[in-house]
């Protein structure tokens, strides 16, 4: 019986998967090299390593693609950083929150806040927004269930933000003085 390497197929399935995605991402100016691809999936085994996870089936990859390429602050020159970090973030953070939250839950927190209160920052991401809704998921907050982790962070933003009408007022205020 021929000894068939199975993790070498699967590996080459989900270079493959990742790809494809190039047919769409292509209309948002994003594309991966065959050489960009496999430093993603170096990158994803050394991260599911680190966090000690295991992925069975398809790779979380394309899906993180699909959902981040039309993002307003993803260009082509920073693409494959972009990627590798979110999947990083992803991994990390299906931890943090214990599994609790599915991965669609995830992703769509995960976009929603790099594009409105991150504006792309991958920092603020992972170590404010993330952490916070990490800590109320832990705590048993299951809201995010009924939205698929939609419009959720401004039940756990702590963070004072900048706010339009006190800025008009006390312009106001500074101006008749």
């Amino acid at each position: 019986m021929e000894n068939i390497n199975w993790m070498a197929i699967l590996e080459q399935t989900q270079i493959q998967k990742v790809m494809e995605s190039n047919q769409y991402t292509e209309q948002y100016g994003l594309i991966l090299a065959e050489q960009d691809t496999k430093v993603l999936m170096q990158e994803r085994k050394s991260t599911l390593m680190e966090q000690k996870r295991v992925e069975f089936g398809e790779s979380i990859l394309p899906r993180i693609i699909y959902e981040f390429c039309d993002s307003a602050f993803i260009s082509q020159s920073n693409y494959l950083e972009s990627l590798i970090r979110l999947q990083e973030i992803f991994f990390l953070y299906k931890n943090e929150m214990l599994d609790e939250i599915s991965d669609e839950e995830l992703l769509n927190f995960m976009k929603q806040q790099f594009e409105t209160v991150c504006f792309g920052d991958f920092d603020y991401l992972e170590g404010t927004c993330l952490d916070l809704f990490a800590q109320a998921i832990r705590a048993g907050y299951h809201g995010y269930k009924k939205t698929a982790g939609k419009g959720e962070y401004a039940a756990f933003d702590i963070v004072p933000r900048w706010d339009r009408e006190l800025y008009l007022e006390t312009l106001r205020e500074l101006c008749w003085r």
